[in-house]
């Protein structure tokens, strides 16, 4: 008796298409209004707290999104079970999902959050700034992990 398959992306990942499509989303919505903030000029953002604070939101649930992606293909994909973000990153690249280059851009981004969150250095407004220009990655994390998943199909 043929039993049909309980995942409908493709027979050899058990990704939840629904959750991969959703946290895309968010993450690219995420980006998107980073980069209208960083048209606005460092020295606009650097000025207005209320907008400056509004990019460091925006860059903890980006990345956020970055990190509930990478732990849910390592675990529906049996990748392993990476001890911390970071390591679900390097997990990624090392099984030939992300580029090393993009999963060490993910990697300190996933640093950063964890300064913007936890507050384990003093956070430099100047660096949040600075981290706009980083926001290729995030693109770049998108676009791989489509490709993987297949979540660059329609969404359900």
């Amino acid at each position: 008796m043929n039993v049909p398959a309980a995942n409908t992306w493709t027979q050899s990942h058990m990704v939840d298409e629904v959750r991969i499509h959703r946290l895309l989303a968010e993450l690219r919505r995420r980006v998107a209004a980073l980069r209208t903030a960083a048209d606005i000029g460092a020295a606009s953002l650097l000025g207005d707290d209320t907008e400056l604070n509004s990019v460091k939101y925006l860059f903890i649930t980006a990345i956020e999104a970055m990190i509930d992606i990478a732990q849910h293909v390592c675990a529906s994909d049996a990748l392993g079970a990476p001890d911390t973000n970071r390591a679900a990153f390097e997990l990624l690249a090392a099984k030939g999902i992300l580029d090393a280059d993009i999963a060490g851009g993910c990697s300190a981004a996933n640093g950063f959050r964890n300064i913007l969150v936890h507050g384990y250095a003093d956070v430099d407004d100047q660096r949040v700034v600075a981290f706009l220009a980083q926001l290729d990655d995030f693109d770049s994390f998108a676009r791989e992990i489509a490709a993987y998943t297949g979540a660059s199909r329609p969404a359900p």
